[in-house]
């Protein structure tokens, strides 16, 4: 049943994203509308990551950032579906690169192309892929159906590959010494293995030093589509995930609806620190 749910999803959405855009955007505001109130869990838990992240703004300026995230989120949803499925033109129209310059100096070298969980991120993975060969990671969906469409939806262009999270870093080190980037996203909370505590807007978070270790394994430069990151990897690895959450920090600040916040992002605790989320859901 919930193969045959999702394939009948996947042919509604792919319909829907051949909607003029501006009515791609009325829709997306709709939905969000009902997305906001109907998805409680959800909304609980960016909610909490608001307050634990902005313990200064009042309520009522969190609620609309929060209402503001879920528009957000419901509109990249809609528009991934013209990511995967539209032609090349239709996604060139759409997606302006900035600082593009910045990642054809660095071709030709081992690079990981730095990309944390904003809504955006698979309109930014497939947009590079129309400029230059590069390869991601995914975690296996539920459903065959979905990890089928999102695996090939997300490997359009220029040969580029999605390989398993759960095949560990040597396939992306072998990649990536062949000079392949690696459009990377570092951020979310993986557990504690191979992860350390540092700030999170304040907050202690799990993080992978993943990053700190392909670097320093392959002499990788970190690029956000800006000059390559100097004066990393050092040997401090701790110090080196603090410097890539104090980046994504001031990228938030920057349009703050556009992260991930109904991710559970402070899922990890330190030990002894209890759960900052009531619910487990």
């Amino acid at each position: 049943m919930l193969e045959l749910l999702v394939k009948l999803g996947l042919l509604l959405f792919r319909g829907l994203s051949q909607l003029p855009y501006p009515a791609l955007r009325k829709l997306a505001s709709a939905l969000s509308w009902v997305l906001y109130r109907l998805a409680a869990p959800r909304r609980k838990v960016t909610l909490t990551n608001l307050r634990l992240c902005f313990p200064d703004w009042d309520e009522p300026t969190r609620v609309r950032l929060a209402k503001d995230h879920f528009r957000a989120f419901t509109q990249t949803f809609l528009d991934r579906f013209i990511f995967w499925f539209a032609s090349e033109a239709r996604i060139r129209s759409l997606c302006r690169v900035e600082g593009l310059e910045h990642l054809q100096a660095a071709l030709g070298k081992p690079l990981l192309i730095f990309s944390p969980h904003f809504v955006g991120m698979d309109a930014g993975g497939l947009r590079v892929q129309l400029e230059t060969q590069v390869f991601g990671m995914y975690a296996r969906q539920r459903s065959a159906a979905l990890t089928q469409a999102m695996t090939e939806g997300r490997q359009r262009f220029n040969h580029t590959e999605m390989l398993l999270r759960t095949g560990g870093i040597r396939p992306a080190l072998k990649r990536i010494k062949q000079n392949i980037p690696f459009y990377f996203c570092p951020d979310m909370d993986l557990g504690a293995k191979d992860a350390v505590f540092v700030d999170f807007f304040g907050v202690p978070a799990a993080t992978v030093t993943t990053m700190h270790r392909l670097a320093s394994m392959t002499g990788a430069q970190v690029l956000r589509f800006g000059p390559v990151w100097t004066d990393f990897p050092t040997t401090d690895e701790t110090a080196d995930t603090r410097r890539m959450n104090a980046y994504i920090e001031q990228a938030v600040l920057q349009q703050p609806e556009q992260y991930l916040w109904s991710h559970r992002r402070f899922k990890t605790r330190p030990p002894g620190a209890p759960s900052v989320y009531a619910n487990k859901r």
